[in-house]
């Protein structure tokens, strides 16, 4: 009877373990596709702007134009602003919801230059080449992690066979030879 409730609690307790790590890593990928379209967002804001829409009018098609997390995020802020929401709380909130550091950091550049009466057009093309030099710095990093990961199954599965197929006969060879003597 004892033994049974220790295992049911035991159990539980994995289940739960399991059911958070499982939604742990949900998030971090969420937030990496956020952040891995965050550029792609801004230059289709970028160009929207510049062809003379509003920011929201550009939220708005960027919405249309794109699919994933971040378009169901703007859509959501999008969704708030008809409500009653003001423009900067909304963007906030957004930046809140997804937990991403580079889409608050882009909210908060949106709201300083609309507070400032800064011409969004211009600060979004800033925005746009800082997100691009930054995915560059980002794969540049990765690029060059490639080599270390490589390593090991280089080492202890490549190069054994390599050693079998190069040495395989010279190790024949060498023990005919000194069997035969």
């Amino acid at each position: 009877m004892l033994r049974t409730i220790v295992y049911s609690l035991g159990l539980g307790v994995l289940v739960v373990l399991i059911f958070v790590v499982w939604l742990y890593s949900s998030a971090l990928k969420r937030v990496r596709r956020i952040e891995r379209a965050l550029p792609d967002a801004i230059d289709l804001l970028v160009v929207s702007v510049e062809a003379g829409l509003g920011f929201d009018q550009a939220m708005s098609k960027m919405t249309e134009r794109m699919k994933g997390s971040l378009a169901e995020e703007f859509a959501k802020a999008l969704q708030e602003m008809k409500l009653g929401k003001q423009r900067h709380v909304a963007l906030r909130d957004l930046a809140r919801r997804t937990g991403s550091q580079t889409l608050s950091t882009f909210v908060a550049m949106i709201v300083q230059a609309t507070q400032m009466g800064v011409s969004i057009g211009r600060v979004l093309r800033i925005q746009s080449d800082s997100q691009r030099r930054e995915r560059c710095r980002r794969a540049e990093e990765l690029a060059m992690q490639a080599p270390t990961k490589m390593l090991f199954p280089l080492v202890f599965c490549i190069f054994p066979a390599l050693f079998v197929v190069i040495l395989g006969p010279g190790v024949i060879q060498i023990y005919e030879t000194l069997i035969k003597r």
